[in-house]
């Protein structure tokens, strides 16, 4: 790891932590020529996943675009980037329980799907609008009626 101010290539590690949900692990460093201390986070990464899309284009698993799924349907909803990271954390790691080279933007989907729907309702509301392009009201409010069901809210129709 290169030093962030000289750049010298040799730098130690002198203190590693886990990060609580045991997803990643910050490492505190310290450069062996000025002397300068910087931590750095390291993380997995989903390398070799195909998404195959719903046209049948195949492209590389993208984390910048799950988060800017995710940012679009939280956006003016209330979370720290902290919960944020663990969201993303938690999809990708069901992601990677799947075991595939390809999975399915589909598959994807639902793996974000159920997520969402325990971090935040309209959030998840919002994504599943998108995701299964709801083509009317009625299957609009089909779904906000099983969201309803689940939490025990009887649903009066009018």
């Amino acid at each position: 790891m290169y030093c962030a101010v000289c750049s010298h290539k040799d730098t130690k590690v002198v203190d590693s932590r886990i990060s609580s949900d045991g997803a990643s692990i910050r490492r505190r460093r310290e450069c062996e020529k000025c002397g300068f201390r910087f931590s750095t986070l390291e993380e997995v990464e989903l390398l070799d996943l195909t998404v195959i899309k719903r046209d049948g284009r195949r492209e590389s698993y993208s984390r910048e675009k799950l988060e800017r799924g995710l940012r679009k349907s939280l956006e003016k909803r209330p979370f720290t980037d902290q919960q944020f990271q663990k969201l993303v954390h938690k999809i990708e790691r069901d992601i990677q329980k799947k075991r595939c080279g390809e999975l399915t933007s589909l598959e994807i989907g639902e793996i974000v799907m159920r997520h969402l729907k325990s971090f935040d309702k309209v959030a998840y509301i919002r994504f599943a609008s998108v995701y299964r392009s709801f083509e009317d009201v009625k299957s609009f409010e089909a779904e906000l009626r099983k969201l309803k069901m689940r939490r025990g809210i009887r649903v009066v129709k009018k």
